[in-house]
């Protein structure tokens, strides 16, 4: 009788948690869809405020009553353009100066020295936001198609950003629908049940909702920075490591359904096991992530907390809603391979995997040398890693229109119109200040804005505008804004304009955004790479009890990380022709693959302790290795799977991460932590607890045959 009211009232519970969930889900659901309304794609605005850039358009904001972002439209005749073609770009240009956004003066068409191209520049306001997309829409519309051998593309900053502004559109739908398709198929093929699969599903989609609804307040209100990368980062990662968790959870359940008659009994036992582990594991990913707040790039710092919002949310979800759904379905949830009370030792049901740790034990030295030199190997690819700051036509995996336009540009153009480096100096030294930027190479022309508000003359002789004691100059430069050689043409001006005494020089830009965030990316990594060692250095130790074996487990996954690199520098460079990485990739890389690589040390090795204080080291070693292998393996194949999804995002950046992930994570599972961490586990045996009590505990009968 008191067992059948304790079913009832374990029921009733379940029950309560699950409707109490599903409330919450109907309530939070549809931010899911909702996010992109408070995310921001503006690169500016990820400036640390201390950047020269960044002083350079506050200044700039004084000497325009709106700030522009200026949209290049290109008309293109190789045959050279005909009086017809500049009728038709004269005729856009008064159509485009009526668009609502564009801010006058709309340029009249100019003409390319060698006859063949005319450019009208359209200044957009910058109060549009997001909303330039629909402007540049508009433009694109106006101007038309290609026809009669015309080629016509609208390029500059502003069809860059709208270009960028649509690809982070496809994150609410396609992304997530992908992302949902491949966790779908996989747990289809691990579990092998046609019921099974709904529950980690249903709770990581749980997951995302509730995340979904804390980022939009959050945003909402400007306490955290939200932008596309970080949306489509913050998808994948919630649906994979959700279903990490999940594995993980029901694996321990599943052998407890072994031991004990009620699947209640069973879970209570299955939380009690894998709850630390999961907790520990999503903490330490959570303050890895929260380290970027430690960055002086806005971009990086809008990634940390919206990431570990999605990661707590996680957390809460599958250690109370996945629970309480699995007890609801019982023994039936596992169909037609249901769990039968028999009390068989957990290792039975992991053949496979019996035999890797057997395999392990007899040649337990060799294994982790091997796996180790074979994994140093691969990092020799980091000679061509090459990280650099990707160019306008290396942004995109397609070829944009605002891509093509830039080409048209520079090949008819100065590359840098359109887009000048603004210089701001003290009145007194304007002049000496033009002459010396002029003598920079890779600098083609130097323009004063003038009191009317235009750019250069027509007026050789009309004064330039003063603000504040202040004059701005813009500086053309030679080649293509986002090129290596324009970015080393800022670096030249701005060491010779500083030179000048009393100028009080200050240069922006476009370019000069690039070449600030790249110095700030390498600060970044600087700084954040170390700190984030060792804030997972201290939670191992004190999920371990140890610290010997958090020192080596570290190491593992550095070398791992590095192996990753050396790999993905060849996969980017011979297979995917890309001609490098953007500075920030190896500081995303890092926190993910290493967050989320210590992850499956955490699964592992807490379940060694676990073993290993009933059965000794090295049994304990075999035991977690059997039990774990399966389910580590699987979820890292669902990890990988859905940072691949990225790849769905026509973006090199995002592109060039989820194949990192993904082949970290594969690396990580397969190679690290079902080969080499236990085989150096197995060969140093009870000292790897050192200093705990555990690593001086008498060895069992078992580890001293092992020894002999």
């Amino acid at each position: 009788m008191a067992g059948r009211r304790g079913r009832g009232t374990a029921t009733l519970i379940a029950v309560a948690v699950v409707l109490g969930w599903l409330v919450i889900g109907g309530v939070a659901g549809p931010y899911s869809g909702k996010l992109g309304e408070v995310a921001t794609n503006d690169n500016a605005s990820f400036l640390p405020t201390d950047a020269e850039a960044t002083r350079a358009q506050e200044l700039a904001a004084g000497f325009v009553e709106r700030q522009a972002t200026p949209a290049l439209v290109v008309y293109e005749r190789t045959a050279g353009i005909t009086d017809t073609d500049r009728r038709r770009a004269a005729a856009d240009a008064a159509r485009f100066a009526g668009v609502p956004g564009v801010i006058g003066p709309v340029s009249p068409p100019v003409p390319s020295q060698d006859g063949q191209a005319l450019q009208v520049v359209v200044p957009i306001d910058d109060a549009e936001g997001e909303q330039v997309g629909q402007v540049v829409d508009e433009l694109r519309a106006i101007a038309g198609a290609d026809r009669d051998g015309l080629t016509v593309d609208v390029a500059g900053p502003a069809g860059l950003l709208a270009d960028l502004i649509e690809v982070f559109g496809a994150i609410d739908g396609p992304l997530l629908l992908v992302t949902l398709v491949v966790v779908l198929v996989i747990l289809l093929v691990v579990y092998r049940s046609p019921v099974l699969w709904i529950f980690p599903l249903l709770a990581a989609g749980m997951s995302y909702a509730l995340a979904s609804v804390f980022i939009y307040h959050l945003a909402e209100q400007d306490v955290i920075k939200l932008n596309g990368q970080a949306q489509g980062i913050l998808t994948v990662l919630v649906f994979g490591a959700g279903t990490d968790y999940a594995l993980l959870l029901i694996a321990r359940y599943r052998e407890e359904l072994h031991r004990h008659e009620r699947p209640w009994d069973a879970m209570k036992t299955a939380w009690r096991g894998a709850a630390p582990a999961i907790i520990a594991s999503g903490a330490t990913v959570i303050v890895s992530l929260l380290c970027l707040l430690l960055s002086s790039l806005n971009s990086n710092r809008a990634l940390g907390p919206v990431s570990a919002v999605g990661i707590a949310a996680t957390l809460l979800v599958m250690l109370t809603f996945l629970p309480a759904l699995l007890l609801l379905g019982g023994r039936w949830a596992f169909w037609p391979r249901r769990p039968e009370l028999d009390r068989a030792d957990p290792r039975t049901e992991h053949g496979i995997w019996s035999r890797v740790a057997g395999f392990v034990a007899r040649r337990a030295r060799p294994v982790w040398v091997v796996t180790a030199v074979a994994l140093a190997a691969l990092t020799l690819g980091l000679t061509q890693l090459g990280a650099t700051t990707l160019g306008q036509s290396d942004l995109f995996t397609e070829r944009t229109e605002s891509v093509a336009g830039q080409e048209v540009i520079a090949r008819h153009y100065p590359a840098g119109t359109g887009s000048p480096a603004t210089i701001f100096a003290n009145q007194q030294t304007a002049r000496q200040i033009a002459q010396v930027a002029q003598g920079v190479p890779g600098v083609a022309a130097v323009r004063p804005v003038t009191a009317g508000g235009q750019t250069g003359p027509p007026d050789p002789n009309a004064p330039p505008k003063v603000v504040d004691g202040r004059v701005q100059l813009e500086a053309t430069l030679a080649d293509p804004p986002d090129s290596d050689g324009a970015e080393q043409a800022i670096r030249d001006l701005r060491r010779a304009v500083h030179e000048v005494p009393g100028a009080d020089s200050v240069v922006g830009g476009f370019t000069a955004i690039n070449v600030d965030t790249a110095a700030a990316s390498t600060r970044d990594r600087n700084v954040i790479i170390p700190v984030v060692l060792v804030v997972i250095a201290v939670i191992l130790a004190l999920l371990l009890r140890a610290l010997l074996a958090p020192v080596l487990l570290i190491a593992t996954v550095v070398l791992s990380f590095l192996a990753t690199l050396g790999l993905c520098a060849l996969i980017f460079r011979y297979v995917f022709d890309f001609p490098g990485v953007d500075q920030s990739f190896p500081l995303f890389a890092f926190v993910f693959l290493v967050a989320l690589g210590i992850d499956y040390n955490i699964f592992l090795m807490s379940r060694v302790r676990e073993e290993s204080v009933r059965r000794g080291t090295r049994a304990g070693v075999l035991t977690g290795l059997a039990v774990t292998g399966g389910v580590i393996t699987s979820a890292g194949v669902v990890l990988a799977a859905t940072f691949s999804a990225l790849a769905v995002l026509p973006l090199v950046v995002l592109v060039e991460l989820g194949v990192a992930v993904a082949v970290g994570v594969l690396l990580d599972t397969i190679v690290v932590r079902s080969l080499l961490v236990p085989a150096l586990s197995y060969d140093i045996g009870p000292k790897i607890w050192w200093p705990s009590r555990l690593a001086r505990t008498a060895r069992t009968p078992t580890e001293v045959g092992d020894a002999r």
